[in-house]
């Protein structure tokens, strides 16, 4: 890439960790050397020290058949096992498991005996069902307890849960209820999102329903129905059953038996690609080994003190590593809250870290793009004194964001952990360590002790430090995916054949090394655009259009350009205080002039739109390809993914 786009890279702005944080927080220092002495060695400490293993392993990995890894494989644990029982036998069943809040603004505090003791009920429940070790049971709930309570009843069993978010529709849902060939589903009639019931069960319904065509087969035998919303909804008798009539019915003694380590534990489909869904495997005691192991040390989790909250809605991997396994596997106290940020008003969130005390928040940067929109005088209003660690996700955090989160939530003071992973990767992969790496802004920084990750050419070689080319992960982790259900080819193909002579693991992403060595992170690959033969990253044009002080938020994709081959697009949101000062086309005039300046001629937007809201799944994510459709004047793709599907419309009306 031309030394014109360096800009990223020349962020120089550190906030080493403050001696106070350090003196109360890192127990183990020499993570990284004790990693690095012996990575396998490390894994299984790290395995024996978190987890309760029914029949210890003796073998740490098997990588004997590549890409087919097997962690611990003569190992035998139980999942729920870890998660629950054994902090009531350790005497702390009496201590909050979680605070859940509804959106409404009811509320329940569950102890670690009170979910143990539902999930126990659950799993009976579901045993007299039929479902047993290998069976697949899809989720498709709210952010509701009952949500981690399937999740784990399915574990205690040996079956395999497939958690399906909540805001996919009939079809998206019909697929993966399909592929996994799943013998129940657990739903509910509905949930409350903005300030409304959201139903469910009719997409469940829907799903279930017409399958007449050939080789369609019904796998489905019983639905449990959660009642949340209290909307009426259609019943099948003999089919549909619920929750609340057998679960507080169901005996609450069920001893948890050892699976081995191997054994599957869920499916996860992978949203926004064409064609069949791919839904990624991954096993028991390798993931919850990275799960825990991760989830203590990047966040510095104290679970006799913290208050924790991941603000990831369970049906994405991020809710699955850091909503149930991670900290339940970890014994800590959590929030789960089940409304979106705005519900039932903008101060939400921060309201609730207030009530509850939180101490750490782990959330993804879309989420604090869009309370920079709003302003700071919205959080002003809040006490948040009580945060000591803030935590990004789900896509690299533009450099001004990251200060904001920091002065704004973090009162110039918590440290930020920017972390890098995948829904394939199964946990964390790259972070900074609080208490031990100096941070910055904007720069996910470094592998975790035990992960071996290089940024790479086309060719598998090495790049040297102040260089850029793609992020592969060079050796096994404990929590790869073992697999794409039913497709193993497709497997070695998507993930494994670009570098398949280095047996290495080619993530999708890219990425540079700053001169300290450092990662950033530079979002998919196919998000790099070729303009006049320099390739462009979007996330570093992004980047200059929100370090611009009236830029909330922005996205920019490569339009097709008959000069330059592609053309830089922006859609940029204002900050309010702004849109009152100034005309948008002025607004706009600025903002190419800006990023022109800022990294260089080549990367000047041809076209800056004006846009209230951008395209966004539930998880947060901005769907550039919706974008992409709007700048080269095509008809707007499926929109059944997002949030608002109505806002494609409304960009579309205002980009005319």
């Amino acid at each position: 890439m031309s030394s014109q786009i360096d800009h990223l890279l020349n962020e120089s702005r550190q906030f080493p960790p403050s001696p106070e944080f350090v003196a109360q927080s890192i127990d183990d220092p020499a993570l990284y050397e004790r990693a690095a002495a012996d990575r396998e060695g490390f894994w299984a400490d790290q395995s024996r020290e978190l987890l309760h293993w029914h029949k210890p392993f003796t073998e740490v990995l098997d990588w004997t058949n590549p890409p087919f890894a097997k962690w611990f494989g003569d190992g035998e644990l139980n999942v729920a096992y870890n998660c629950l029982d054994r902090h009531v036998e350790a005497g702390i069943g009496d201590r909050v498991a979680i605070h859940w809040e509804g959106e409404p603004g009811d509320s329940r505090s569950i102890t670690y005996a009170e979910l143990t003791d539902e999930v126990k009920r659950t799993a009976n429940v579901l045993a007299d069902l039929g479902v047993g070790q290998g069976d697949r049971v899809a989720i498709y709930l709210p952010m509701i307890p009952e949500a981690v309570i399937s999740m784990l009843a399915v574990a205690r069993l040996g079956a395999i849960h497939s958690v399906v978010f909540g805001g996919f529709s009939a079809d998206s849902l019909r697929s993966r209820i399909d592929d996994a060939g799943a013998k129940v589903v657990i739903t509910a009639d509905g949930g409350y999102r903005k300030g409304r019931v959201s139903a469910l069960k009719p997409a469940v319904d829907q799903s279930l329903a017409d399958r007449n065509g050939e080789g369609e087969q019904q796998t489905v035998e019983h639905v449990l129905v959660v009642k949340r919303g209290g909307n009426d909804v259609e019943w099948t008798e003999g089919r549909d059953i619920w929750w609340h009539d057998v679960v507080p019915a169901a005996s609450a003694e069920h001893e948890a038996q050892a699976f081995g380590s191997e054994n599957p534990l869920f499916i996860l489909y992978t949203s926004g690609t064409t064609g069949k869904p791919k839904g990624i495997l991954h096993t028991s005691g390798g993931y919850l080994t990275q799960a825990a192991y991760t989830h203590k040390y990047v966040f510095d989790l104290h679970p006799e003190t913290d208050v924790y909250w991941c603000t990831a809605d369970i049906g994405w991997i991020t809710g699955h590593s850091y909503v149930t396994y991670g900290p339940l596997a970890n014994g800590a106290t959590q929030l789960m809250y089940e409304g979106t940020p705005d519900a039932p008003h903008p101060g939400r969130w921060w309201e609730l870290i207030q009530k509850y005390g939180v101490t750490i928040l782990y959330t993804a940067p879309t989420a604090i793009r869009s309370f920079m929109k709003i302003g700071r005088q919205v959080p002003n209003q809040f006490d948040l004194s009580t945060l000591r660690l803030l935590g990004s996700v789900g896509e690299p955090i533009n450099p001004e964001a990251w200060m904001w989160y920091r002065e704004v939530i973090g009162g110039g003071q918590a440290p930020i952990v920017d972390t890098w992973w995948q829904t394939e990767t199964g946990g964390i992969m790259v972070s900074p360590l609080p208490g031990i790496t100096a941070a910055k802004p904007g720069s996910a920084q470094v592998p975790l002790p035990g992960i071996s990750i290089d940024v790479v050419d086309e060719q598998g070689n090495e790049v040297e430090s102040g260089n850029g080319g793609l992020l592969a992960i060079t050796k096994p982790w404990p929590a790869m995916l073992r697999g794409v259900w039913g497709d193993p080819e497709r497997f070695k193909e998507t993930y494994w054949e670009k570098f398949e002579e280095q047996g290495f693991y080619f993530a999708g992403d890219g990425a540079r090394l700053d001169e300290d060595g450092d990662l950033w992170l530079l979002g998919r690959v196919d998000d790099v655009m070729n303009v006049s033969g320099h390739r462009l990253s979007t996330a570093e044009i992004e980047s200059s259009l929100v370090a611009h002080e009236a830029t909330a938020e922005a996205a920019v994709v490569g339009a097709s350009d008959e000069t330059t081959g592609q053309a830089v697009v922006a859609f940029v949101i204002l900050k309010e205080s702004f849109l009152a000062e100034h005309t948008p086309e002025g607004l706009a005039t600025q903002l190419r002039t800006w990023v022109g300046e800022q990294i260089g001629p080549i990367a000047r937007p041809r076209d800056v739109y004006i846009v209230g809201e951008l395209p966004k799944t539930r998880s947060g994510k901005i769907m550039r390809r919706l974008l992409r459709d709007v700048a080269e004047g095509r008809e707007v793709g499926d929109t059944t993914t997002l949030a608002d599907t109505a806002v494609m419309s409304i960009i579309s009306a205002q980009v005319k």
